[in-house]
């Protein structure tokens, strides 16, 4: 062999040798991603298997407060669809059109769940005793007030307070022991997304609504290992009485920042809250508006099948690169209007 041939084979075999270590990497890479491919599946197919197991509402004793109009009502009429029987606690009278020969299916009580929780009490005793043990509680109960911070009435942020986060604790306090007992039912808390983003002219209704993902997520932890699930609901601004009194007095800011998402009917929301909680779901959200909203929010929030943890974590970042437009579109919208309020009261003053 010639030194030629010798130092041609000798560069040939270090190129080769070398080679190899230039590929590596990519060959990490590769068997990382495989790894990570292989491991999603596995996650994706035992994921039924670690969720909860859902509740039949055929014959289930479904009690909801705020029930004589708007999502609640709409709730309990979904409710009734799937076969449960159901009481309604509402602080206005609500008529019964629904009935059986052999017992009745609907139960109406009038009180306001928000001031008495011995009356509160009373009153589920008295539910359980026509139509059973509690199998899914919904607090619907709730107001809603907005205006600037300084011009909201002190009490009012009282009032909120009572009726939003009290309005949900005395029922949940009255029916949580029995299913404890029986290591079994659904809690439901409706919320609101401005539960999960505090917004404009929202000083008094937004902490009101966010107390209650904190008494979920700590009631969560205390009743899962009884097969007690609990789901908060977020559901947009929809189509009830509430909302329509609500905008009587909402500041143009609000108005504007509210018209960026559409108004759900409360018959659609109460078909996504009631699957939910019947899946045993933390988390319910309407709309994409409202998933988007769930996963920049979710925190350290329970999740109910690994595949929902997995969206959340490959979501994040994308979303909240999204919700950094919708701040800036929102601080724009209320420096506008703060200028388009000092003009006038400028061309006021000259005139």
């Amino acid at each position: 062999m010639s030194s030629e041939e010798g130092l041609s084979s000798t560069i040939t075999d270090w190129l080769f040798i070398n080679s190899w270590w230039l590929l590596l990497p990519f060959i990490m890479l590769l068997v990382v991603a495989a790894f990570i491919v292989a491991f999603v599946l596995l996650l994706y197919m035992i994921s039924p298997l670690i969720s909860p197991k859902p509740l039949k509402l055929n014959g289930a004793h479904v009690v909801v407060t705020g029930g004589s109009s708007g999502i609640g009502k709409c709730i309990a009429m979904e409710c009734y669809k799937q076969g449960a029987f159901i009481t309604l606690v509402a602080r206005d009278e609500v008529s019964r059109n629904a009935h059986s020969d052999s017992q009745p299916v609907v139960l109406c009580i009038s009180v306001d769940v928000s001031k008495d929780y011995g009356q509160v009490e009373s009153v589920i005793k008295q539910a359980q005793e026509k139509l059973g043990p509690v199998d899914m509680l919904v607090n619907c109960a709730g107001m809603s007030i907005s205006g600037k911070f300084e011009e909201v009435e002190v009490d009012r942020f009282k009032r909120l307070m009572e009726v939003n986060y009290l309005g949900s604790v005395y029922p949940t306090r009255a029916v949580i022991t029995t299913m404890k007992e029986r290591r079994m039912g659904r809690i439901m808390f409706v919320s609101s997304q401005a539960g999960q983003i505090g917004l404009f002219g929202y000083t008094a209704y937004s902490p009101s609504k966010f107390a209650l993902r904190g008494l979920a997520e700590s009631l969560q932890m205390e009743m899962k290992p009884y097969n007690i699930y609990v789901t908060v609901a977020y559901p947009p601004d929809t189509d009830t009485p509430g909302l329509a009194e609500e905008n009587k007095t909402k500041p143009l800011e609000t108005k504007l920042i509210s018209e960026t998402s559409g108004v759900c009917q409360p018959e659609q929301v109460a078909k996504i809250v009631v699957r939910d909680a019947v899946q045993g779901n933390f988390n319910s959200s309407v709309g994409p508006d409202g998933y988007m909203l769930s996963a920049l929010t979710c925190g350290m929030s329970p999740v109910t099948s690994i595949t929902e943890g997995l969206q959340q974590i490959v979501t994040m970042g994308l979303f909240r690169t999204i919700a950094l437009f919708y701040l800036g579109s929102f601080d724009s919208i209320v420096r506008r209007c703060m200028i388009q309020r000092e003009q006038s009261k400028a061309a006021d003053k000259r005139e």
